[in-house]
């Protein structure tokens, strides 16, 4: 009985071998036929999406005064946060540092709740387009 054991076990064992050295995975290329058009239209949508002046789009303001304390906010911002750029603009009589470039208000709700940490004074906003 357990010379039959030994035995069914070394003929599994030597089937299995020799199957496994038999087989072969597949190999083989894909070509995706498609027109140029569309290459061109998914070029066109990413330039769209990076426009970061964007007027449908949500920003942060940090400060709102004169042009020596929004450099000096700017600068500070830009030493603690890296993941959103934030720039100085111009808008009669004061200098404004916008932050970010949000598409959806939870985005920028997001982004806010970490900004408050440093900035308290920071809130939400979309600014008015200038036609």
């Amino acid at each position: 009985m357990k010379l039959l054991n030994i035995k069914l076990i070394t003929l599994t064992g030597l089937s299995v071998f020799a199957l496994s050295t038999k087989t072969f995975s597949q190999q083989s290329n894909i070509v995706i036929n498609q027109d140029e058009k569309i290459t061109k239209l998914l070029n066109v949508k990413k330039e769209m999406n990076k426009d970061e002046n964007a007027t449908d789009r949500y920003k942060i303001q940090l400060y709102s005064g004169n042009r020596a304390d929004a450099e000096s906010t700017l600068s500070k911002y830009k030493n603690a946060f890296n993941q959103w750029e934030g720039t100085l603009v111009y808008e009669t009589p004061n200098y404004k540092i916008w932050v970010g470039s949000f598409r959806t208000r939870l985005e920028a709700d997001r982004a806010l709740i970490e900004i408050k940490e440093k900035y308290p004074n920071g809130f939400i906003f979309k600014p008015k387009s200038k036609n």
